[in-house]
């Protein structure tokens, strides 16, 4: 008995010893396998990720960098682009920060003209690098992206006739006194709410509403207030006015949504230094005055600035 169980235990010894070199080859080839795999794998990652690399467009900081030239879109509408037709050159507060921007890139400022309405298909559509003056809305923002830094502000203010008191809104808010606004505009859903006593008077465009001033029609026109200043200087009557409470609100610059934010951030950086550094405001005040309209006779941008305006 005892030498058999020494055979059974020998048996034994030598199957446990041909299993262990078994599993010591299966863990050397699955080993290999895994290294080779590892190998095939980091291959397949560095074949995808060069050419596929290689076939992304660049961002658009890096597309105007090597074209040379910032294409600005350009919609017509005084004061953020104006065409002189007899020159062709560009002006406008939206103009004179693209060229700012230009001149910090060392690039050439390219006008581009498009129209609001179709100013967001052609930023998707990569037809120009940037609209500046564009307002960051909801709806806008899921299309395009926005810089988070603000470009300038504008205020709500009015054209009143001469002698009407209009330092407050509540100055404005009497039974006899007429406004006149643009139907369906921010103007238009603000006072309808703010100014509860006061007769609105709704106009279909700009020039109706401005006409109607001209005639007596209406005490005062509600705009924001560098729509305000070009009115002015058209209807030649009235003062511009910004009432208490300044109701602010804030405008940007739209530009094609990349993957790489670059561009978006460094946009961010340029208007912010203009708005800091008052160039924003020199632009206003020299499109102004090449319009014929004293800049002191218009609420500045900075808003800072409104309470000396």
């Amino acid at each position: 008995m005892l030498r058999n169980n020494n055979v059974i235990d020998n048996t034994w010894k030598k199957g446990v010893q041909h299993m262990d070199e078994i599993r010591i080859q299966r863990r050397g080839a699955l080993g290999a396998i895994m290294l080779t795999g590892a190998g095939a794998g980091a291959s397949l990652v560095a074949a995808a990720s060069g050419p596929a690399a290689a076939q992304q467009p660049a961002d658009t900081l890096q597309q105007v960098r090597n074209r040379g030239e910032l294409r600005i879109g350009a919609p017509p509408g005084e004061p953020w682009f104006f065409k002189d037709q007899r020159s062709g050159e560009w002006k406008g507060i939206g103009w004179g920060a693209g060229v700012a921007l230009a001149e910090e890139l060392g690039v050439k400022p390219v006008a581009v003209e498009t129209t609001w309405g179709t100013a967001v298909a052609g930023l998707q559509a990569g037809q120009f690098d940037v609209l500046f003056a564009m307002d960051a809305t909801p709806q806008r923002a899921l299309a395009v992206d926005f810089p988070v830094q603000p470009m300038f502000y504008y205020a709500l203010g009015v054209l009143a006739r001469d002698g009407l008191a209009a330092k407050s809104w509540n100055d404005l808010d009497k039974p006899d006194v007429r406004i006149g606004v643009v139907l369906g505009t921010s103007p238009d859903r603000e006072l309808t709410v703010r100014l509860t006593n006061a007769k609105l008077e709704r106009f279909p465009n700009i020039d109706e509403v401005g006409a109607a001033f001209v005639s007596g029609r209406v005490d005062a026109v509600s705009l924001f207030h560098p729509a305000l200043v070009m009115l002015r200087s058209r209807v030649k009557r009235g003062t511009v006015l910004l009432p208490d409470p300044i109701r602010a609100a804030s405008t940007s610059a739209g530009v094609r949504r990349d993957v790489d934010k670059s561009w978006r951030d460094w946009v961010g950086v340029a208007i912010q230094s203009l708005y800091e550094s008052g160039r924003i405001q020199k632009i206003y005040e020299e499109f102004l005055a090449f319009r014929g309209i004293d800049p002191k006779d218009a609420p500045a941008l900075l808003r800072e600035q409104w309470s000396r305006s």
